[in-house]
Order: C-alpha cells, then sequence, then structure tokens
C-alpha cells in the first residue's frame, strides 16, 4: 500500500467505535449514547479519517458550515444542527484540519439496526431520506428547536446510564423515532425557510433537463438519471427529491418523466418522427418502454396523442 494512500476504516460494532476513540465499552452492545458532558474532550472527537459504520449514527453538531446563503441574506439558524448516517455509508473526512475539528459532535447516538428489530422502526427508519443527505445538507435547528433535540438525547443518555430492563428498549426506541418525528417535521420547515434558494435550485434542474435533450445527450447516455442530475446540482439524491417534492409534490424520479413526456409530445406534434424514432431521441433503450410510460401518464398512446392533436 502506498504510504499517502487513504485508509476507511469500517467498525462492525460499538464497541471497535468506542475503542477507536479512545473510550470504555458501551454499557449496550447495540446503542450508544456519547456526549461531551460524559467524555470530555474525548467523545467530542471523531475517528481520524473517512470511516464506514455498520450502524445508524445520528449527531448534534453546536455549529455546522456552511452557512446558506441567497443574495445578501442568511436562511439557516445558528443554533447548530443535526447531521443522519446509515449503515455502510462512509462518512467523516481524510483531513483533520481546524473545520473537522470545528464540527465535532456535542452529542451522538450510535444504533445497530439489530438494537431496531421485531420494532416497526426497522422497517420505518428507512424511509427517512435525510439519512442519505450529505453533510451540507444538514439540518440546521432554531433555538427552540435545538432544546427539543437536546433534552431528547438527555433522555437517551439517562436511560442508558441508570438502568437497562426489560422496559429500557421500548422507552429508548419510543425516544429515537421521537428523535426522527420532529427532524422530519424541522426538515420540513428548513425546505420552506430555503424556499428562495430551492426555486433557484429548480430553476437550474429545468436547465440541465433542456440542454440534456437539446443536444442529444440522451441519445449517447440514455435517459437521464436522479444521480446525473443530483451530481450536477451538488446535491444528493435523497436531498434533491425530498427538496422537489416540497416544492412541486412530486420526487425527482417523477420530475424527469413529466420532461420526458413533456418533450415527447413537443417531437409527436410538431416533427414526422416515428414512435420509435421519438423513443431512441430521448434515450429509451426499448419503444415499448416509452409508449408504456406515455400511456401511464397521459392515458393516450404515442399514436392517439398524435392523432388528437392534429
Amino acid at each position: 500500500m502506498k504510504k499517502d494512500e487513504k485508509v476507511t476504516h469500517k467498525f462492525d460494532s460499538l464497541t471497535e467505535a468506542h475503542r477507536a476513540m479512545g473510550l470504555p465499552a458501551p454499557p449496550h452492545p447495540l446503542i450508544s449514547l456519547l456526549s461531551s458532558a460524559s467524555y470530555p474532550g474525548i467523545a467530542t472527537r471523531p475517528p481520524v479519517g473517512t470511516h464506514v459504520l455498520n450502524f445508524y449514527k445520528i449527531s448534534y453538531r453546536p455549529k455546522l458550515s456552511p452557512k446558506l446563503k441567497y443574495g445578501q441574506d442568511y436562511y439557516d439558524f445558528d443554533e447548530g444542527g443535526l447531521l443522519f448516517a446509515a449503515p455502510n455509508q462512509i462518512i467523516g473526512s481524510a483531513s483533520n484540519d481546524e473545520d473537522d475539528i470545528r464540527g465535532c459532535s456535542q452529542y451522538a447516538v450510535l444504533i445497530h439496526p439489530d438494537f431496531l428489530w421485531n420494532y416497526p422502526l426497522a422497517k420505518k427508519i428507512k424511509q427517512y431520506g435525510f439519512f442519505s443527505y450529505s453533510t451540507n445538507e444538514a439540518l440546521h435547528l432554531s433555538e427552540k428547536e435545538k432544546t427539543i433535540i437536546i433534552s431528547i438525547f438527555k433522555n437517551i443518555e439517562e436511560e442508558l446510564n441508570s438502568r437497562i430492563d426489560d422496559f429500557s428498549q421500548d422507552v429508548i426506541i419510543s425516544q429515537i423515532e421521537l428523535l426522527l418525528t420532529y427532524a422530519n417535521r424541522f426538515y420540513k420547515r428548513q425546505f420552506i425557510t430555503r424556499k428562495a434558494v430551492n426555486n433557484t435550485v429548480l430553476q437550474n434542474l429545468e436547465e440541465i433537463l433542456d440542454e440534456y435533450f437539446a443536444d442529444e445527450t440522451s441519445l449517447n447516455k440514455g435517459l437521464p438519471t436522479v444521480q446525473y442530475l443530483s451530481d450536477k446540482l451538488n446535491i444528493s439524491p435523497s436531498y434533491l427529491s425530498d427538496m422537489l417534492r416540497s416544492l412541486t409534490g412530486q420526487n425527482a424520479q417523477q420530475h424527469i418523466h413529466n420532461k420526458l413526456i413533456e418533450k415527447a409530445k413537443e417531437k409527436l406534434s410538431t416533427t414526422g418522427l416515428s414512435v420509435s424514432e421519438v423513443a431512441y431521441q430521448l434515450g429509451f433503450e426499448h419503444p415499448q418502454s416509452f409508449s408504456k410510460l406515455f400511456k401511464t401518464k397521459t392515458n393516450l398512446s404515442p399514436l392517439e396523442f398524435r392523432k388528437s392533436f392534429n
């Protein structure tokens, strides 16, 4: 291995993660609450370098960057915020600069998937898109929101430190569910407070899609994907879908389908291209797939639409 090659560490258990941070083993093998108060100067410092956790991580940071700016105004709160990571995601930074130190967590709860086993939350937790958001899409909290979130962290910490009995798991699971419910609520609020910025993103998205079909990129790359669009916009696919849903009521894939139908109608009504030729120009590999999508969206086949238009 080359000396400058970056190593990504994988932690399969909470005990391994604790050991990497110089902490004693967690009181419970499947869930751990780290706080700067319980582990002064240690819990606030994550493992150096990029790493992969085999468990969920929800952390509160007192400072988040970058703060979102639109024109001359800042739209995000200053009370820190939440970051989320699902199992097997690469997180952390290869560097150890001052930005990383400032970005350390004041609270972090680590949850092994097995802790949720046999609870409805085991399935429901996978439906929260913010576990796939990138760091710059963190949830910025107001002072009141911060108070609510920290109180939940403290409840989990107290439950873990005071007793482990037949009711502990039920109590902790309920607190995790409450934390996720509030996070979902506050993210909806963040989409509203970022509406001006998100509308600009939506406009950029439309321009990217228009250009994609105008320069016939679709002929070479096929149908545009959510990943392609998110890469162009420098945001995560999950954040893009959730942002669009807050603005238009539709996710990114539905938005792509609507644009495909819009372009298809344009070609069917203004050119003499066959249905197969229209399909190929839009990026469909098989004309049948195009006809099926068109029928689903318009209740007409491409030929029926052309006849009704004419």
